[in-house]
């Protein structure tokens, strides 16, 4: 037995929390992702080892045929990371039978191809694996264990930059034309520190939905930013994404906390407070940043899958 699967990171360029409600959002696939191999391994059991970016073993677990076997109980999504994994195989079993019987004897290696904290979707990209390895719907298997609006999901099997909305009983999904002259302006910030999606959206559910103008707004904000021209056309867009989402969430915009003194447009990406940064413009943008402490400052192309 030999298969093998990956599925790409993400970003979500516009529309966090809001894609929540029904906002148009840009998001866009990273090339690193995270691969899933399947090989012959010990008979009667499940063996299960992630890696990381580079090759150490931050997961090794095994299950029984009679673990794998027990029927999914409604609970909690564990957040111990053997009974998550265990959690999420059920549910893909429970959407797609005759899926747990192939898995006893099997060897599982997964290899995440970026670094575990940097938030570009270990997660997502070890559901969308299982799911195409299972055969079950990814957004079904999503919704079941770590719950999100779907955007990772669609992600991890885009060829480039999309469009992402959810709708009554399913979403949109399509190519979106961003290919941005600038695209050298534009580098992506690692915070140091990782955001938890679910807690971001936990605290956003707690303001209240924003007003549908709003939300509109939003919708258009990303149809501005893949279509701006010019850096000005798309710094204005992105100023005005900040503003509107520190309304809701009654925080200040990271430029504003961190970085008053930067002298181009910086944007939070997805769950405010940690991962990623976008900053557009600025004048020699890797040395501010260097100089205050975040070393990991990445260009469009080196990130981006385009």
């Amino acid at each position: 037995m030999k298969t093998d699967y990956l599925a790409h990171g993400k970003l979500l360029l516009s529309g966090e929390y809001a894609v929540l409600d029904g906002a148009l959002a840009l998001a866009v696939p990273t090339g690193p992702g995270q691969r899933l191999s399947i090989r012959d391994g010990e008979r009667g059991a499940l063996q299960w080892i992630g890696r990381e970016m580079d090759g150490s073993v931050w997961l090794e677990v095994r299950f029984t045929r009679d673990e794998i076997l027990k029927p999914l109980a409604p609970k909690d999504f564990p957040s111990d990371p053997r009974e998550r994994l265990l959690y999420l195989l059920q549910a893909a079993g429970a959407l797609q039978p005759g899926f747990l019987n192939r898995l006893a004897g099997c060897r599982v290696e997964t290899h995440l191809e970026f670094p575990r904290e940097w938030g570009l979707g270990t997660s997502s990209t070890l559901v969308a694996n299982i799911a195409a390895w299972s055969g079950a719907d990814p957004y079904d298997l999503l919704a079941k264990t770590f719950g999100g609006s779907g955007y990772d999901i669609a992600c991890a099997a885009a060829d480039g930059p999309i469009f992402y909305r959810q709708m009554p009983g399913g979403r949109l999904v399509e190519p979106a034309a961003f290919h941005p002259p600038f695209a050298g302006q534009l580098k992506f910030i690692y915070l140091n520190q990782k955001q938890d999606s679910r807690e971001g959206i936990r605290r956003y559910r707690e303001q209240g939905k924003p007003p549908s103008s709003e939300l509109e707004e939003v919708s258009r904000l990303a149809a501005a930013m893949a279509s701006a021209g010019d850096l000005e056309d798309f710094r204005r867009a992105v100023d005005r994404h900040e503003e509107l989402v520190s309304g809701w969430l009654g925080l200040r915009p990271v430029g504003e906390r961190l970085f008053p003194d930067f002298d181009g447009s910086v944007k939070s990406l997805g769950a405010w407070g940690g991962d990623f940064i976008l900053a557009a413009g600025g004048s020699s943008p890797e040395t501010y940043f260097r100089a205050r402490g975040y070393e990991t400052c990445l260009g469009y192309a080196q990130l981006v899958r385009t």
